[in-house]
């Protein structure tokens, strides 16, 4: 065989492998950093049955943004925390890992590290083969639908790879758990008459899963939508929350959400605070303290100035824990500004409005900025025209809708001599 024969045979076999490096995961380098950040806040601690999924993940992220060397290190840390967790050697958990780094060893142009790797891949796949021809493993199953759904992938496919893996592995509640988590967000756009079955699953899924504190929050939550009192409940909750290792996975942010909606926004600062005063240094609880903050002070009318000034430290702390993904916060910053200091809100929209933004960013800049311009600086015409700007690009999200909805209302009502420009505007508007 030649030389290129033999560099096409093995990168057909690269390419067949299930790993990060065939899922198709490749947003934009912004985006890569948010994942990061986001990856780094659920934590560390042993006996996450994450633990080796999110260093795979993290070792195609750095990977992504161009740091082999972190790559391989997280990579070589996946692999000792699946070993840790099964408690064995090796077994079909590792496929994804020996893929990855055939990948790896492949870019760097070691070509026999990369052999070695698509070897152990098959070695793997001989001693443990999958249940049939047309199915993965359930361990890949799993490791697959945790990792798209970071990457807003379908959610139904996300859904039915979960789904397989935990109907081949029941024992395997965290699969299942990882399912309703993941489909939470779609259950608010349900048709109402689902919601007794959704409740059952969740119920179902809590029960098996009774220490998973998250699952718990977002089942109170669903509850607490269908009209059911929940405060004593949320309040125990904290307790439980508090007295737990500190990660974006322990329910934290999304209890802080039901105590928004269901208890009151005095008592979610309040939690928050106690939060980062038993932990000061953890960024993620400084995040959580400013998010509440801006709740509170978006609420109040007026808001006290001490009020603001604390949601302001606060931001500002976030904003250089965070250099990378900063950019709501900035935003957030800005509208928390406009409440005292129009001059300063002002200044940072000028200066937003200038960066260099992925499309969803210009979005959410638009939005922000034609409400700003309407309810602070009283003028109609130039907010029209950035909502205009936000829906004209072709990306789905609330924002978009937000202000196609707003553009609507004024083509309806009529009460602007922009009505005209902006019917016209709706009507050649592109779908995405």
């Amino acid at each position: 065989m030649s030389a290129a024969q033999s560099q096409t045979t093995l990168l057909s076999k690269l390419e067949a492998l299930q790993c990060h490096f065939t899922w198709d995961l490749d947003p934009s380098k912004t985006n890569f950093l948010r994942l990061r950040d986001m990856l780094m806040d659920i934590g560390t601690e042993e006996g996450n049955s994450w633990l080796g999924h999110i260093y795979n993940l993290r070792g195609f992220i750095q990977y992504k943004l161009g740091l082999t060397e972190d790559a391989q290190s997280f990579f070589n840390k996946a692999a000792e925390a699946f070993r840790q967790m099964r408690k064995a050697d090796d077994g079909p958990w590792l496929a994804v890992n020996y893929g990855n780094l055939a990948w790896l060893h492949h870019h760097l142009g070691d070509q026999a590290e990369s052999e070695a790797y698509l070897s152990k891949v098959e070695a793997l796949m001989k001693k443990y083969p999958s249940p049939s021809q047309d199915e993965l493993h359930a361990e890949i199953y799993a490791e697959k639908a945790w990792t798209l759904v970071k990457f807003s992938a379908d959610i139904e496919l996300v859904s039915d790879y979960f789904q397989k893996a935990f109907r081949m592995q029941p024992d395997m509640v965290e699969w299942n758990t990882s399912n309703i988590i993941g489909f939470s967000g779609f259950y608010d756009h349900c048709d109402t008459g689902m919601e007794a079955d959704i409740l059952e699953k969740m119920r179902v899924a809590n029960e098996q899963d009774p220490e998973n504190l998250l699952l718990a929050v977002y089942y109170l939550e669903r509850r607490a939508k269908t009209g059911e009192r929940v405060e004593d409940e949320a309040r125990e909750l904290a307790e439980k929350v508090l007295r737990n290792p500190v990660s974006s996975y322990n329910g934290m942010k999304a209890l802080l959400r039901v105590y928004r909606h269901y208890v009151s926004i005095d008592e979610a600062v309040d939690l928050a605070e106690k939060a980062l005063e038993q932990h000061p240094d953890v960024r993620y609880l400084k995040r959580c303290a400013a998010l509440t903050l801006k709740w509170k002070v978006f609420h109040s009318s007026p808001p006290k100035q001490s009020m603001v000034d604390r949601a302001i430290s606060l931001h500002d702390d976030v904003i250089s824990l965070y250099p990378d993904c900063s950019f709501a916060t900035k935003i957030d910053l800005a509208s928390i500004y406009a409440k005292s200091n129009h001059t300063k809100a002002d200044q940072m929209y000028q200066e937003l409005l200038k960066s260099d933004l992925v499309p969803a960013d210009k979005q959410l800049l638009y939005n922000h900025y034609a409400k700003y311009l309407k309810y602070e600086q009283q003028d109609q015409n130039k907010s029209l025209k950035y909502h205009m700007k936000a829906a004209a690009i072709p990306h789905q999200s609330y924002f978009r809708g937000n202000s196609i909805e707003v553009l609507r209302k004024v083509k309806n009502t009529r009460w602007t001599p922009m009505w005209r420009e902006i019917q016209e505007f709706l009507e050649n508007l592109q779908e995405p």
